[in-house]
């Protein structure tokens, strides 16, 4: 994955490279397939979603094939943050389930060597523990992306959470008691 360092005075710096590189130049390694991860030199904080976003604007001004349909930023809209994490949950949810399924076929294979004598019992079961691991790490690493994005959305949408609205709601209901029993009768 290349590192990217955003400097204060907005210049980026491919330490891979280790040269600066202009926006234009950044959206060109994305474009080409390369992984990139931003920092912000200040601070440490993941920015990447932020720079991508701008190039994303940068792009849609010289095109306009990557717009995202309005009846989509219209549901979002109406059903606020909710609609974000059900996407998202939904978007996670497939992918574990290709994983689950991409686990199944490695253990068809892996008995299938073993039936046709090209891998040992021992051999097969270290395999098969590695496959397990993997898709675990791989199951895990997708609920943690997604969670964080999601949140990273809801942050600058400043749309609230559902957790945040429990936590105001509980806190009004409360508020409300409190009220009650002050009021004169």
């Amino acid at each position: 994955m290349r590192k990217i360092k955003k400097y204060a005075n907005r210049k980026l710096y491919d330490t891979t490279d280790k040269r600066y590189v202009s926006l234009k130049r950044l959206a060109e390694l994305i474009k080409a397939g390369e992984e990139v991860q931003i920092i912000d030199n200040t601070n440490g904080e993941d920015i990447t979603s932020s720079i991508v976003s701008q190039l994303l604007a940068r792009d849609k001004k010289e095109t306009k094939e990557d717009e995202v349909p309005p009846g989509l930023l219209f549901d979002l809209l109406r059903k606020g943050g909710g609609a974000v994490s059900d996407y998202a949950q939904k978007y996670a949810s497939f992918w574990k389930s290709a994983l689950h399924l991409a686990e199944d076929e490695g253990d068809k294979l892996i008995k299938r060597l073993v039936k046709n004598k090209e891998l040992t019992a021992a051999e097969a079961g270290k395999l098969r523990k590695e496959i397990v691991g993997y898709a675990g790490n791989m199951k895990s690493w997708i609920s943690e992306t997604v969670d964080r994005r999601v949140k990273d959305v809801m942050g600058k949408m400043n749309l609230a959470t559902k957790e945040q609205i429990a936590e105001l709601t509980e806190k009004v209901e409360t508020l409300a008691k409190k009220i009650e029993k002050l009021e004169p009768k």
